[in-house]
């Protein structure tokens, strides 16, 4: 009979969260394995750059830390945390240099090699995200990959509710078009 590792239980992950609030630095650790796949995957599919996600999933590690004592528990640890990373990512956006005007270039999983490194790993879904504009593909990866809704998406960036189902829109239709003349 196979058991889940006791690590991934619902009820041993709310144990391990109160080991971190106390400074318990293994428990931690024990967190950070658990959820660094995904947060980094998020990171990626928001900055569109392996180098940026790694620095902002460790980031978003560092925040875990020092406000871990601001989860209560009444939502689940990973909505926290994935809405930690989100506003990392956004935060790291915000800091480059005329990040509302930056479009990830359709070049950008292109032939040279640092781009064939940044783009390792990614399936054929994430290759044709990244291609899409910066707050078309905030909005869709929030939306459609991380099951935010479109207030809470329009709070995080600062935008309509509107312009954020505008973007979705958008984001949908270059992704299908794309897909269609692959």
């Amino acid at each position: 009979m196979l058991h889940a590792k006791p690590e991934q239980t619902p009820l041993c992950e709310a144990k391990l969260i109160e080991r971190v609030k106390s400074g318990d630095q293994g428990a931690y650790t024990t967190l950070y394995e658990l959820h660094i796949k995904r947060v980094y995957g998020l990171c990626l599919r928001l900055l569109a750059d392996q180098a940026h996600a790694e620095d902002a999933a460790q980031e978003v590690f560092v925040q875990v830390w020092r406000k871990i004592a601001q989860f209560d528990g009444r939502s689940q640890f990973s909505t926290w945390l994935y809405s930690v990373a989100s506003n990392v990512a956004i935060s790291y956006l915000r800091k480059q240099k005329n990040w509302l005007q930056k479009v990830v270039s359709i070049e950008h999983c292109g032939m040279d090699e640092q781009s064939a490194n940044d783009c390792k790993g990614l399936n054929g879904l994430d290759k044709l995200i990244v291609r899409l504009p910066e707050r078309a593909r905030m909005v869709f990866v929030l939306f459609a990959i991380e099951g935010y809704r479109h207030e809470e998406i329009a709070d995080q960036l600062g935008m309509a509710v509107g312009s954020s189902k505008s973007q979705y829109h958008r984001a949908r239709q270059l992704l299908q078009e794309w897909y269609e003349n692959e």
